[in-house]
């Protein structure tokens, strides 16, 4: 299985989504279901293999010299989470379906919310730090974007804002806390990172990077004290609430935490930011 063909496929639709809704007019929603449809059973395919854990991992050189792969990871984890975006995005493409056929710009809908599918997907599939980087901050720009899609309403456009603005200054936070982890570790890949927990944990960097991780995954999933962002996120279309407040973006932070939780886990530090002991 080709991971960046995977990502790949719905980057190149939601570039093709204008034309298509012009041709198909208001069924356009539910040929768009077939994608994430496609997508699921491909994946859901790989499961007896990734149960024996036989795992993929591909790379592509992208800056050798600055140890930036475009590199992608299959293991359990990112399957769950895979799974979960492409089989949600079916059913809310055939929602949209119907939800959006008398939506004036349908097709620029169509095209930030596959946006935002293909980075969700690069996201929990990417095995490179700077690589997970990058389509962080591009499901905050098109969040940003589904957020503030009935752009005439004051209340959709400070909303769409203040989501951007919160959700991205956690996502330069995480970047500098992923800065100091390769640093730490001597490299950006997750793969390699697994086989360094000892080495980051003893690390005089460890406070700061765990702190600027966290609050990264923090502002993303809408967790205390950035919670605030999430309710005005609802002034976006219905399909988007159901999808990126519900289903996928919030769980981004969520994936993070349990992907990073064996390179930075078992500690007082991240116990107790994470979870306070029961009196």
């Amino acid at each position: 299985m080709q991971l960046i063909r995977i990502v790949g496929v719905v980057f190149f639709l939601a570039f093709l989504t204008p034309f298509i809704d012009k041709r198909l007019g208001k069924i356009s929603g539910y040929l768009y279901a077939l994608l994430p449809a496609l997508l699921f059973t491909l994946l859901l395919k790989q499961l007896p293999d990734i149960i024996d854990r036989h795992f993929i991992i591909q790379s592509i050189d992208w800056f050798p010299l600055l140890h930036v792969h475009l590199s992608f990871y299959l293991d359990g984890l990112s399957l769950l989470f895979a799974l979960l975006i492409t089989g949600m995005g079916t059913l809310v493409f055939i929602y949209s379906g119907y939800y959006m056929q008398h939506y004036p710009m349908r097709g620029r809908f169509y095209f930030y919310i596959l946006l935002f599918m293909g980075a969700m997907l690069g996201l929990v599939l990417a095995n490179n730090l700077i690589t997970l980087f990058l389509f962080w901050e591009i499901t905050s720009f098109s969040s940003f974007l589904l957020i503030g899609f009935n752009h005439e309403r004051p209340e959709a456009r400070a909303a769409a804002l203040q989501a951007l603005l919160i959700t991205g200054f956690g996502g330069l936070a995480m970047l500098a806390g992923f800065v100091l982890l390769g640093n730490v570790a001597g490299s950006y890949e997750l793969t390699d990172l697994l086989q360094d927990g000892a080495v980051v944990k003893g690390s005089k960097m460890y406070m700061p990077l765990v702190l600027l991780i966290l609050a990264g995954a923090f502002t993303k999933s809408a967790q205390f004290p950035f919670h605030f962002w999430l309710p005005g996120a609802m002034e976006a279309p219905t399909p988007v609430s159901a999808y990126l407040h519900s289903a996928t973006m919030v769980k981004a932070g969520i994936y993070l935490l349990a992907r990073l939780q064996p390179i930075l886990g078992g500690t007082d530090l991240w116990q107790f930011s994470l979870a306070w002991p029961a009196p």
